[in-house]
């Protein structure tokens, strides 16, 4: 079993920044990929960043805002926000594909940490 645990969502005022964590922890032999996704109220999750070993990818909308990133050595992933702006307002959530011998590829969610832009 593995486990995904989200941190550093906060208040924070337009223009602002925050970093997210998702470290990830148990059984894991190899993690493919590690994305962000969010969800506002009322509407639909969507894709925010992914990483894998040979690219990264961003919606346009956190294009040259958002940087993902991750340290594999500690199966924990980033997502640095700069310039934020009321519209990130979300739940911020933390997705894994990993693979494992045996089990093979398998997918995980974190559970979840809000961010809130407001002044």
């Amino acid at each position: 079993q593995v486990q995904l645990v989200e941190s550093g969502g906060a208040l924070v005022q337009p223009g602002g920044s925050l970093r997210l964590s998702c470290a990830a922890s148990g059984r894991i032999f190899t993690i493919l990929a590690m994305g962000w996704y969010r969800q506002a109220p009322g509407k639909q999750r969507e894709l925010v960043a992914g990483i894998t070993n040979d690219s990264t990818n961003y919606a346009d909308s956190v294009k040259g805002r958002f940087t993902i990133s991750r340290d594999i050595a500690k199966n924990t992933g980033y997502l640095q926000m700069n310039s934020l702006k009321p519209e990130d307002t979300a739940v911020y959530y933390c997705n894994t594909v990993i693979w494992t011998p045996g089990p093979g590829t398998s997918n995980y969610w974190g559970q979840g940490t809000q961010v809130t832009v407001s002044s």
